[in-house]
């Protein structure tokens, strides 16, 4: 991996909210809101060693680099979104290490990741976010203010279940927010508002223009009514 500073980032006693693209995508539509949201600035970058994929564009080869951004405002420090993750656990563990390593520079003292839950519950238009902690006192606490847990026991793969055993492992609290989503393989919009919103009552931070991700759930709700009235298949996530 790649690491390229571009600036040191005005903050001050920041919280850090890391998420990358995971099923439903609901991760990284989360964090690309939330920068857009909150207007933030570029600080850091991290690049992958070699392209995860490539495109055949009839007849010839070509790819686009990923990356992956570290940005920030006064009291925030945001990273990941955009597309996909690391494809080895070297580089897995490499980037949950430097997300670390700013976090403990810039003395964050609680990590955020958000992501997807997928359930047969049937909830409509209305997924529910699940909430595990690095310790059971800070669950507890999350409890007592009307926030429900995580199911039972399960194993929480990629960046976004990781990174809560990076953050425990270094003594930095953490908090994984994961929506509800019926369709993995659909971008689910109205998931990460549910992150969206738990996260606003969590850090009382106002995140404007929700009325977005409604407008991008409502779209391709009706373009799978289209469909099926066609007959033809539903929606698959590029």
């Amino acid at each position: 991996m790649e690491f390229v500073n571009l600036e040191e980032p005005d903050v001050s006693k920041p919280i850090m909210i890391a998420a990358m693209q995971d099923m439903g995508n609901v991760g990284s539509i989360a964090i690309d809101f939330i920068n857009k949201s909150l207007n933030s600035r570029l600080f850091r970058y991290a690049l992958p060693p070699y392209p995860n994929y490539v495109v055949d564009k009839g007849g010839h080869i070509d790819f686009q680099q990923e990356r992956w951004d570290y940005r920030y405002i006064k009291s925030i420090i945001v990273f990941g979104g955009g597309v996909g993750q690391p494809q080895t656990n070297y580089e897995l563990y490499e980037l949950c290490q430097d997300v670390i390593n700013i976090a403990k520079l810039y003395s964050v003292q609680l990590i955020y990741t958000l992501g997807a839950f997928h359930t047969d519950r049937n909830y409509g238009k209305d997924p529910m976010t699940l909430v595990t902690t690095t310790s059971q006192e800070l669950t507890d606490q999350i409890v007592k203010i009307g926030h429900n847990t995580t199911p039972g026991s399960s194993l929480i793969t990629g960046f976004n279940g990781l990174i809560l055993g990076y953050a425990k492992r270094n003594n930095i609290q953490g908090i994984g927010l994961f929506a509800e989503i019926d369709d993995p393989q659909m971008l689910q919009y109205r998931s990460a508002k549910s992150l969206i919103i738990s996260l606003e009552k969590l850090t009382y931070q106002r995140f404007k223009g929700l009325e977005e991700l409604d407008e991008m759930a409502g779209a391709i709700e009706r373009e799978l009514d289209r469909m099926k009235r066609m007959g033809g298949d539903s929606l698959y996530r590029p």
